[in-house]
Parts: structure tokens; sequence; C-alpha cells
């Protein structure tokens, strides 16, 4: 019961990281490398914030979240769009945004490590103990977990009660089809890209409240957000959460029962054994 419940407060995290990746890569076609950078950033604004002006990460992210979003709003319009305009086909700007976002990630970082050098970080917020069925947990992974919910809720909601989300939804599943519908393909998808690279700076605000962070870190990260969209189905919301959640209860597993050193090998396992036997996702139907 303590791995079960200790996997689903991690998930919560990682479902927010996840969801970021799977608007950029889903609906604005881009496989954004330096997605694990933005998380990065938003544990240090989250720090420097606690730590200067005393400012609750919660409190923060209402700083966090429109900050990530203008500036990935910027870097899409002025890196990215360039590259969708000039791409004749889907793999062809796959490829250039590949190359393009692995460029901005050591730029990213470079900046990071400039500001804050290569040390490790972590602050004291909500250090307490918190009980659930009986076991003692930290209440700031509850309290972190709860909050990634009611973004994951609201982003829920944004997608499936609102005309901007449909729109979201309609460029996602066949951006040609759109435009047939009246809906501004270019604007949808910068919108998608900055609202993506929110909720992933958001996810790194509420990780850095229990977790030890540097500026190295983003690279793991990436890849582990990139193996929950592909579990859970490119541009599936439903299976990107699951996936999180499917994730971080093997890794606490791995973890607690055998050598906390194997949890990036059980990830990369369950990623193999997932492209094998269900290379479509896990809700994702099998092409013919």
């Amino acid at each position: 019961m303590q791995i079960i419940v200790t996997g689903i407060l991690l998930s919560g995290t990682y479902a927010l990281i996840a969801l970021g990746l799977t608007l950029q890569y889903g609906v604005a076609r881009i496989m954004n490398l330096a997605n694990g950078e933005t998380l990065v950033a938003g544990c240090f604004i989250a720090f420097w914030l606690f730590t200067s002006f005393a400012i609750s990460p919660i409190l923060g992210l209402l700083i966090i979240a429109p900050l990530a979003f203008a500036f990935n709003w910027g870097v899409y319009r002025a890196a990215l769009k360039p590259l969708v305009d000039r791409a004749k086909t889907r793999g062809q700007l796959e490829v250039d945004s590949i190359l393009a976002t692995f460029g901005l990630l050591f730029l990213l970082q470079g900046l990071m490590v400039l500001g804050f050098g290569g040390q490790y970080f972590s602050y004291q917020y909500l250090a307490q103990p918190f009980e659930i069925f009986g076991s003692s947990y930290g209440l700031n992974r509850v309290v972190a977990f709860c909050a990634a919910v009611v973004i994951a809720g609201g982003l829920y909601y944004f997608l499936y009660h609102t005309r901007h989300g449909t729109a979201v939804r309609a460029v996602a599943a066949d951006p040609s089809s759109a435009n047939l519908v009246a809906i501004d393909v270019a604007r949808t998808a910068a919108i998608a890209f900055a609202l993506g690279g929110a909720l992933t700076a958001c996810g790194g605000a509420l990780l850095s409240t229990f977790y030890t962070f540097n500026t190295a870190m983003g690279i793991t990260f990436t890849m582990k957000a990139l193996i929950i969209v592909i579990m859970g189905g490119v541009g599936d919301v439903r299976g990107a959460v699951l996936a999180a959640l499917i994730l971080g209860v093997a890794e606490t597993a791995v973890a607690s029962l055998i050598d906390p050193g194997l949890t990036l090998a059980a990830t990369y396992t369950l990623f193999i054994l997932v492209l094998l036997f269900r290379p479509q996702g896990i809700f994702g139907r099998q092409t013919s």
C-alpha cells in the first residue's frame, strides 16, 4: 500500500510534465527536447520566489504559469513557426524541430548554469508528515499531487468544454480538416505549444517542493515525459495520465523493493515493452 500511494503521489507531477509534451507534440507537432529545461526553470523560479520573497510554490504557480506561457509562445513564434511553414511533410517538421529544440536545450541549460551554478538545490516546504491509511507521507507530496489534480482537471475542462479546447483537439486529430471548418491552425498550434510549456513549468514548481534538483536534470525528465506520451498514445490526454500513474508506481516499486539506482532501467524496460506490444498507446487503436 505504501508503494502504491507513494507512486500515485509521484504520478501527479509526472502527469503534468507529460501533458505539456502531449500538447506540444500531439497538437503543435513539435518534438520539444527542451521540455525538461522548462521544468527545471519552473523549479528554480519556485525556489527563488520561496527563498527570496516567502511566496508559497502553490501561489507561485500564478506567476510561473503566465511566464512560461509567454516564453513558450515567443519561442514558438520566433524559432519554430518558420520550421512549420517550410516543412513539406510531418516527418521533415519532426526532424527540424528535434534539431532546433536540441540546440535550445543547451542554450537554456547554459543560462541556468550561469545563473545558479551546477550544485543541487532544495528547500523546506510543508516538510511534515501526513497520514494516509495508517502510514506517514510528506505533506508537500500530498499538496503537490492535489495541485496537479486541480490543474489537470482544469485542462480537461478546457479541452472538452470550451470552444478553444475543441479547436485544439480538432487540430490534434487532423490539421487539414480543421482548416476546412475555419479553425486558425497556426494560432491554435501556438496556443497548444505555449500551454504545454506552462503545464511543464507548473509540474517543475510542484516537483521542487519535495525533490532535490539541479540544472542538468532536464534531459532525464524530457525522456520520462516522452516515454509517458508514447505509452499513453500521442495526443491522448487520458492515456498520458494513466501512463504517468503506471510509471510512478513502477518506479516507486523498483526503488523500494530492488534498488533506487534501477529506476531508470525499469522506466526504459517498460518503454521497450510498450513499443513491442502496444506501440499505438494504451487507448490507441491498431492502424490498418
